[in-house]
């Protein structure tokens, strides 16, 4: 190592670490079937929304997470170019969508797998399967950089097993029984599908900057950031488009379900194995056919336990970093010095992620789907209304820092920076806006259709209820920012009020006994 390599941590995360995390965070197997559910055009959406959201995104994050490679990422970023307060309120949105994820849809998505796949999960035996479930993902975080690592290295390998499986499944039951491919008109795009599925899309694409918030653990993150962007960026892709693909080969658009679609669609192919579909489309799977649905079911919950746990690495990590710098108080940004993690952020986020769980059980009445569409829809708006502000930052900061080093530079200089910048900023703005109030524009200035046939599955005719599930928890969100802000106060006088430097940082705290 030369003189002019940064420092590294005792064990440091590599380029293929930097990739298996990256594939956990954006390819969120819980979505799956809510893009189905939306019919062909779902493909085109995520299609068109690639090139104007994704690529995009993945090219301003490649240039922030190279620039300024500190542990922290998002809030590192906002906080150079809006400061400390801003950044503050700004992370706990970041933070808080995590739990509520892992509580909500992740949790109530692997319910629903080991119901459809085991056995029924009777009355409280559900609650003790959620808090198994939400135990996993918290000792996983909990655990040592070296341990941990190899959790979404376990996730990325279980989706491309788990996804390659249906597809070689899938030939096999296209070949014995044929399929029904949509007709040619299925897949022409409209707004109202675009309103309806912009903001389901824009959370499956969400997750490139997860890696760069866990930058100091990284052994060079200004060449591992950009790489592996670039080969998750591409695998995420055909992971979603697909699964998604085989779904409407396989089940008519009107039986797919946005909780279970991907499932239905996995029990119906695992008939090639043993079993078969009965004339009402009732799935009966017996001998090869049933134990290896159990196996890909087990890969499925292995899935989706290791998208949640990969996200909360990255974001309790940047919390931690945002409490060290003072928007918080000092306690919350204390990193283990022997395990490498951020302890007391990641023991809060597995309380309210077990607070969210209980939560759904207990008010959905039995309605999983209508917690599912809330719950979703929370995660979305929080980390969407986050994004509005660490998008925002990458141009503020190409004026604020234009000498800085930028291994990876958006091309075309400011018109291309400007460009990246409204792609994704408007993207965000829309998806926020089209969660509050679904159906934005429908029936506008004389065009057909009802703005209350857009509410989510579960709350037609409740407008004000659903609302109200989006509304209350930003308010709650930004309560919670300033009071941790205002517990910071003390901590602020003890550190100097200068920005971060643009030098490698692990930017928290390291507990010492």
């Amino acid at each position: 190592m030369s003189s002019a390599d940064p420092p590294q941590p005792p064990f440091a995360l590599r380029r293929f670490d930097a990739t298996a995390m990256l594939l956990c965070a954006i390819v969120g197997l819980d979505t799956l079937g809510s893009v189905a559910a939306r019919g062909p055009q779902g493909l085109i959406w995520m299609a068109v929304l690639g090139l104007l959201y994704f690529a995009p995104y993945g090219l301003l994050i490649a240039e922030l997470g190279s620039a300024f490679p500190q542990e922290g990422g998002p809030y590192v970023w906002t906080k150079l170019a809006f400061g400390r307060f801003t950044a503050g309120i700004n992370q706990v949105f970041y933070w808080i969508s995590n739990p509520v994820w892992l509580g909500g849809s992740l949790c109530v998505t692997a319910i629903a797998t080991f119901e459809s796949f085991f056995f029924p999960l009777p009355g409280g035996w559900k609650y003790l399967a959620g808090a198994v479930f939400i135990g996993a993902a918290g000792l996983a975080v909990h655990a040592s950089v070296r341990s941990g690592r190899w959790v979404p290295i376990a996730g990325a390998v279980a989706r491309i097993a788990l996804l390659g499986f249906f597809v070689v499944s899938l030939v096999l039951y296209a070949l014995r029984h044929g399929v029904h491919p949509p007709a040619a008109g299925d897949y022409t795009p409209t707004y109202l599908g675009l309103v309806a599925l912009a903001p389901v899309i824009a959370f499956n694409y969400m997750g490139f900057e997860v890696p760069s918030a866990a930058a100091g653990e990284m052994a060079d993150p200004k060449r591992d950031v950009p790489a592996a962007l670039l080969r998750g960026g591409l695998l995420s892709a055909l992971l979603y488009g697909v699964p998604i693909f085989g779904t409407l080969l396989v089940l008519p658009s009107e039986q797919v379900g946005s909780l279970t679609g991907f499932i239905d669609a996995c029990r119906a192919v695992f008939t090639v194995y043993g079993g078969h579909i009965g004339a009402d489309g009732t799935v009966v799977l017996t001998g090869a056919g049933s134990v290896l649905a159990m196996v890909a079911a087990a890969g499925l919950i292995i899935g989706l336990l290791t998208s949640g746990t990969a996200w909360a690495m990255g974001v309790s990590r940047a919390q931690a970093v945002a409490c060290a710098d003072g928007a918080g108080p000092r306690w919350l940004g204390v990193i283990s010095a022997r395990r490498g993690t951020p302890t007391r952020v990641n023991l809060i986020s597995t309380g309210i992620a077990a607070l969210v769980m209980v939560a759904s059980l207990a008010l959905s009445g039995g309605d999983a789907q209508k917690y599912f569409t809330a719950g979703i829809g929370l995660a979305i708006s929080a980390t969407a209304i986050s994004y509005l502000l660490t998008f925002s930052s990458f141009i503020v900061l190409r004026r604020k820092y234009p000498h800085v080093s930028r291994p990876y530079r958006i091309p075309g200089g400011q018109v291309g920076a400007w460009t990246v910048t409204v792609l994704t900023v408007g993207t965000m703005l829309f998806a926020v806006v089209a969660l509050i109030w679904p159906g934005l524009g429908v029936g506008w200035f004389g065009t057909s259709g009802d703005p209350a046939g857009y509410l989510p599955t579960g709350f037609e005719g409740q407008r004000a209820a659903y609302t109200a599930t989006q509304l209350v928890p930003v308010v709650l969100i930004i309560s919670l920012g300033c009071l941790l802000y205002a517990l910071g106060a003390r901590h602020r006088r003890t550190i100097a009020s200068a920005a971060f430097t643009t030098q490698p940082d692990r930017g928290a705290f390291v507990e010492t006994h």
